[in-house]
């Protein structure tokens, strides 16, 4: 079997069977179609001659080429990925001893509560005066803080995922994996807002869209106006870091566990399938009750 075939299988098996989502296996492919080049430039096509120096040759290539611990962390998942495949349909799993580099973790941004507070009252402000456009960014923002969802999944909503009487939204996320987040009454006001007044001025009278959060033109609200929409938000905000969506999921996990939110029910509310994903934001909670300390007591 050739390398490049071998990657397509890789890459079919995880999109068909394994239910990655469309942006991993973008990711993947580019990073195998990498590995490819690298082997071809070698000499080497047929995937039996794969071996762990190859793949170690590749990733030192990408290093030296600038790419940063993440990226060679991903790259390196991805041979193992592809060198399990191959050992399942015949051939040798030879990256079981390939190394992945520990990553720089930084500690996310979070926002105060009173910054979240400020934010959430300029759009209800906004709102007030009818407008659709206006109306639909309070709940969007409302629910991004509320249930802690990335933007994908957010905008990946539709009406009858939400239940108003359980306050809770099915949420469909990485590897299609389905869970039930809980949101509160404001995000629950916003909505209804929403939907009762806002989305059927943006709705097509002709076309139903099931899609709970629609754009201008009556279809699917998109990720890239929820971006552009929370990054002018929070760039009025002091603060270094991003100031995209996932601010508001960091920011949503680090009020609940600062409010005594076990653990584990953090992890089930942002989906995380490692419990050791979710303890950064203890680290966060920690430093800012360092930086409490440090501002309060006499003898900081």
């Amino acid at each position: 079997m050739r390398i490049a075939e071998a990657v397509d299988g890789y890459l079919d098996h995880l999109e068909r069977e394994r239910g990655y989502s469309a942006n991993t296996v973008r990711g993947y492919r580019g990073d195998l179609r990498s590995l490819t080049e690298h082997c071809e430039g070698a000499g080497l096509e047929d995937a039996a001659g794969l071996d762990i120096d190859v793949l170690r040759d590749w990733l030192y290539a990408s290093a030296e080429a600038g790419m940063g611990k993440s990226t060679i962390a991903r790259r390196s998942a991805a041979a193992r990925g592809l060198s399990r495949w191959i050992a399942a349909h015949g051939g040798a799993d030879v990256a079981g001893r390939l190394r992945t580099p520990k990553r720089d973790r930084h500690l996310p941004r979070v926002l105060s509560r009173q910054a979240m507070d400020g934010v959430l009252g300029s759009l209800a402000a906004a709102a007030a005066e009818g407008d659709p456009v206006a109306l639909r960014d309070l709940a969007v923002v409302e629910l991004l803080y509320a249930s802690a969802l990335r933007v994908s999944e957010l905008v990946g909503l539709d009406v009858d995922d939400v239940d108003l009487e359980r306050l809770t939204v099915r949420v469909t996320g990485k590897g299609s994996k389905e869970r039930v987040v809980p949101f509160g009454r404001p995000a629950l006001d916003a909505v209804l807002d929403w939907m009762r007044v806002g989305r059927p001025q943006l709705a097509d009278a002709e076309r139903a869209h099931p899609a709970l959060f629609l754009g201008a033109r009556g279809g699917r609200l998109g990720q890239r106006r929820v971006h552009e929409l929370v990054t002018a938000l929070l760039e009025e905000i002091p603060g270094s870091g991003p100031h995209g969506p996932h601010t508001l999921r960091h920011t949503a996990a680090t009020h609940l566990l600062d409010g005594g939110a076990d653990l584990r029910a953090v992890q089930e509310l942002l989906g995380h399938a490692s419990l050791g994903t979710t303890q950064i934001y203890t680290h966060v909670s920690l430093e800012r009750l360092a930086e409490a300390y440090r501002g309060a007591h006499p003898r900081a």
